[in-house]
């Protein structure tokens, strides 16, 4: 048996040491964090060096990719102030229920395949903002990593805000132990976002986690017509910072207008729009990240 968790104004006090009460957020123990993620048998990072490069978009068309692919998924998406996963999913409003074990994962398929958290859940309205310090990101992070109830799933992404921050900090600390897969990075053909992804390479090199590899999103724009390819923002920039670093460059994905349209719907891009070059795009970068897999090795 389940319970709703009680939405509460989370933004609405930046100056109290933890908004939610202890019934409904607490600083989880390391047993439980044991309990929750010791059978997850794959968890990823998804990065970016700076905002506005598509980073959730990758991460939610990975799970849905993976998930095509007969993978159990859980996405978790800790950008606490700016939380979009939902919308993507047409899940915005669903209630967090609570279980025994913890906190159960809003669906977003019949089947169970799918599970999303986010604090957007938790929020009593869509427009709230959540205004925290660093210790109460901090809280709320491990309290996501401990206490949802993500039942034997394959892969975790984990969406992360952009650039390196109490957020990801959190999250690296509380999941040392179980040895993440590591991070994909994305980023856009521009210099300016290209530069950023250096300081992101740092990041990961000082905390230790491994790099699966880089995404250059928004490459090139494909015209629904004629599918002919224009640089927009140039091209080439990612695969060339892969080279010059010596990481895995996982592929380019091209701007396609029915992607967008389809997050603002909630409808599977990847299932709707088979035909389009930017399905091709995800589905070859999907393909090279299975292979991560030691399973499929």
């Amino acid at each position: 048996m389940s319970v709703p968790v009680k939405k509460r104004r989370l933004g609405s006090d930046y100056s109290s040491p933890l908004l939610l009460t202890t019934s409904s957020i607490h600083v989880a123990s390391e047993v439980n964090l044991s309990d929750h993620l010791s059978s997850v048998k794959h968890v990823i990072l998804v990065l970016s060096g700076k905002g506005g490069v598509g980073k959730s978009t990758v991460a939610t068309q990975l799970a849905v990719g993976l998930k095509l692919k007969g993978k159990k998924i859980g996405l978790l998406d800790v950008d606490l102030c700016g939380p979009s996963v939902p919308k993507m999913f047409a899940v915005e409003g669903k209630d967090i229920h609570q279980c025994p074990e913890g906190w159960l994962p809003v669906y977003v398929d019949k089947e169970q395949q799918l599970g999303v958290m986010s604090i957007a859940f938790l929020l009593d309205g869509k427009d709230d903002a959540v205004v925290w310090r660093g210790p109460k990101k901090t809280a709320m992070i491990k309290q996501f990593l401990s206490d949802v109830v993500w039942r034997d799933i394959d892969y975790l992404i984990i969406d992360t805000p952009p650039g390196t921050s109490d957020e990801h900090l959190s999250v690296i600390d509380n999941l040392k132990a179980y040895n993440p897969d590591g991070a994909i990075l994305v980023t856009s053909p521009q210099a300016v976002a290209v530069g950023d992804v250096v300081r992101e390479l740092t990041f990961c090199k000082k905390t230790h986690i491994p790099i699966i590899g880089l995404i250059e999103n928004m490459s090139g724009f494909v015209c629904p017509h004629c599918t002919e390819c224009t640089n927009v923002f140039s091209k080439g920039g990612g695969e060339s910072l892969a080279k010059k670093y010596h990481i895995p460059f996982l592929g380019s994905i091209p701007l396609d207008p029915q992607l967008t349209q389809c997050l603002e719907e909630g409808k599977s891009f990847l299932e709707h729009c088979k035909s389009s070059p930017t399905v091709t795009a995800l589905n070859k970068v999907i393909e090279k990240l299975i292979l991560v897999d030691r399973d499929f090795l």
